[in-house]
């Protein structure tokens, strides 16, 4: 059994006649109210008799700020950051602003005072719509060493997924190049007949695949990362058949019924590493965020049978 009642982005657009993205977009900035409280998460279903409020005028809601709870952890040495989702790990563009760099150093003036927000360095990176823990650095040794275990894969990474269909336990190892031959980054073989060897600029990826509990038209599944390549988990799911939840990319080959999302549905839970300066090993989890746990309920609640 599917979910029935309309997402809120289904019913702004109806109520606009906006675009998709749009209609998204208008949540997350904060202009969209369900019974009179503010709703961001545009997948979230809209009972029967709720009031649904779009003022496209209303103030823009400020995301440049992280609470001091999103620190995980910090000393001299690193900082580890519970990254929102919808906010960029680093400025790509000029003019990219209020990354979760520029975030995290204005918090940690905040909690310490002038000069300590200062020498942060990215040692990796999370997808914007990605949420979840990530490390910097703060001294050019901590980013060194922290920087070889990466390039080693001796960084221990588990995610969260909420995949479309029934996703049975299973080791992905491929090797991923910029262009399969569609366009699209992914395995090399996967959708061309593969000639000759492995290229050599193709990345040797894997990734373990775990189902945690089934849920209606998807899976909540747990991702270990042997290797971190960009956008491996996405590609790996998508190619199995099982692209994520709010999935826009790696979803051109799937034909059964898609679950709208605001994004896709990816949270980076636990990060564990060694200390650069101790040598001490630190891991670190932290819940999904509330779109994310929202999206779970509600295919588990449509699942059973059970009226949201």
């Amino acid at each position: 059994m599917r979910p029935t009642e309309p997402t809120v982005a289904a019913v702004v657009r109806e109520q606009t006649g906006a675009a998709w993205s749009r209609a998204r977009a208008l949540c997350t900035e904060g202009r969209v109210t369900v019974n009179g409280e503010r709703c961001l998460d545009s997948a979230l279903r809209v009972p029967p008799g709720a009031v649904v409020v779009v003022d496209e005028r209303a103030p823009k809601l400020r995301t440049g700020d992280l609470p001091q709870s999103a620190i995980a952890y910090f000393d001299r040495d690193v900082v580890v950051v519970d990254k929102p989702p919808g906010m960029l790990s680093v400025a790509y563009e000029p003019g990219d602003k209020d990354t979760l760099v520029d975030c995290t150093r204005a918090l940690l003036r905040r909690l310490r005072g002038r000069g300590s927000g200062r020498g942060l360095s990215v040692v990796q990176r999370l997808d914007k719509d990605t949420s979840g823990v990530m490390v910097f650095a703060r001294t050019a040794e901590a980013k060194r060493i922290l920087a070889s275990q990466f390039r080693a894969h001796d960084i221990e990474r588990a995610y969260h997924a909420i995949a479309h269909g029934e996703v049975a336990a299973k080791r992905i190892e491929t090797h991923l190049v910029m262009d399969r031959g569609d366009g699209l980054r992914g395995s090399y073989g996967h959708f061309r007949r593969p000639r000759g060897g492995i290229p050599p600029e193709a990345k040797r990826s894997v990734t373990h695949v775990r189902p945690i509990a089934p849920l209606a038209g998807a899976t909540l599944v747990e991702c270990r990362l042997e290797t971190g390549r960009q956008h491996q988990i996405r590609i790996h799911l998508s190619e199995l058949g099982h692209p994520l939840v709010g999935e826009r990319v790696y979803i051109r080959d799937y034909a059964s019924p898609k679950i709208e999302a605001a994004r896709p549905m990816l949270h980076a839970r636990v990060l564990g590493f060694v200390h650069p300066r101790t040598g001490e090993r630190m891991s670190f989890e932290r819940e999904a965020p509330e779109d994310f746990r929202a999206m779970i309920e509600s295919l588990r609640l449509a699942r059973s049978g059970i009226p949201e």
